[in-house]
């Protein structure tokens, strides 16, 4: 039996004209060309237009619909290479949702999302490390699922799995592979497997130490494991807005002790200095609180009523957003402003799939 499987393997792989491709580090063009390919069809044609269908990889699971309408597909690949292919925003009010719920959580913690099921997860070992509230909600929904068919994979022979997202689902794919990472760290899924990450058009997902950390893991001696694709005339990879306050410093920097420094001076360096320092620190702050109370408090309730059981959890006192992963840059030369220029009232205008794949051709 051993041996026909594989003889019908081989055959099934001749007759696609697929050779064994294992995973490697940095961007590979034909890849991410492939991923987009059949990413997109997790949205209807009005976004993936005219973007051909995947050559490598066929279909062979679709989630079903969970938390803020989250979804995710399995693609696999006669060489054993799985793709966990993360949904983005939908036109679902929902869907929004999650992505105004902007403040900030730790990135080590328990999620409350129902009655009866907690979800632990640890994103991060830096104890100042915090990510986007909405995003690890969207994440936590679909973890369960995907670990299983990870694991369900990983019994028929598949070690190299890819995870990609484009938009919120970029957003997502980070936090899902710091997951992963984590219960391989603690046993709880085989270390051997082995995982690519290509973050299309995402958005920022956390703060700089969170970025530290999701970086320093991903690194290897000739290229990195994470890849973050971008689009230079896209504004979702701008967003979440950042705040950067005192408070976002590491320990040791010159503010630490400025109202001390700034006390030893004279009378009148001593006013000026004082009044120059409150008026840098405090608008910061000020905006930082607002935009926790606003996209954090007040979103975090209207969540609350769409997942009953959902409580949530405290907020990090942070909302300093940093581009995370190794940037690929598609950039919006002549040609291409020609071909989608900016358009009053259309917003995704450079943000949807088959801008995104116009350029990744025209890499070298």
């Amino acid at each position: 039996m051993k041996q026909i499987f594989l003889v019908s393997w081989l055959v099934l792989t001749m007759a696609l004209g697929v050779q064994a491709r294992p995973l490697h580090p940095g961007f590979d063009k034909a890849e991410y060309l492939e991923l987009l390919r059949l990413h997109a069809r997790i949205a209807d044609t009005a976004f993936f237009g005219q973007i051909p269908r995947p050559t490598r990889f066929r279909m062979v699971y679709r989630s079903p619909i969970l938390g803020l309408d989250n979804r995710w597909d399995l693609w696999t690949s006669p060489d054993s290479v799985a793709v966990l292919s993360i949904r983005g925003t939908t036109a679902n009010s929902v869907s929004w949702l999650e992505n105004f719920y902007a403040a900030m959580l730790p990135a080590k913690g328990e999620l409350k999302l129902s009655a009866t099921r907690t979800f632990s997860y640890e994103l991060s070992t830096h104890p100042q490390a915090a990510v986007h509230a909405g995003w690890l909600l969207g994440m936590a929904f679909l973890a369960d699922n995907i670990v299983h068919k990870v694991d369900s994979c990983y019994q028929r022979g598949i070690r190299d799995f890819v995870v990609m997202g484009h938009s919120q689902g970029g957003g997502i794919a980070y936090l899902l592979t710091s997951h992963l990472r984590a219960l391989q760290r603690q046993q709880k899924i085989p270390a051997d497997i082995r995982l690519k990450t290509y973050c299309s058009a995402g958005p920022k997902p956390g703060n700089l130490y969170y970025a530290y950390d999701y970086e320093a893991q991903a690194q290897s001696a000739t290229g990195s494991w994470a890849l973050d694709v971008v689009n230079s005339a896209d504004w979702v990879p701008e967003v979440p807005i950042s705040i950067q306050t005192i408070r976002d410093f590491n320990t040791t920097n010159p503010f630490t002790n400025a109202k001390e420094a700034i006390g030893k001076q004279k009378l009148p360096q001593r006013l000026v200095l004082s009044y120059l320092y409150r008026q840098l620190e405090r608008p910061t702050r000020k905006a930082q609180r607002a935009y926790q109370k606003y996209l954090g408090t007040v979103v975090g309730k209207r969540v609350a009523k769409q997942l009953e059981g959902y409580q949530p959890a405290p907020y990090y006192p942070s909302s300093n957003y940093v581009r995370t992963g190794t940037m690929i840059v598609l950039y919006a030369d002549a040609a291409y402003r020609q071909r989608y220029p900016d358009v009053k009232g259309k917003i995704f205008q450079h943000h949807l799939f088959e801008p995104y794949y116009y350029l990744a051709q025209k890499l070298p």
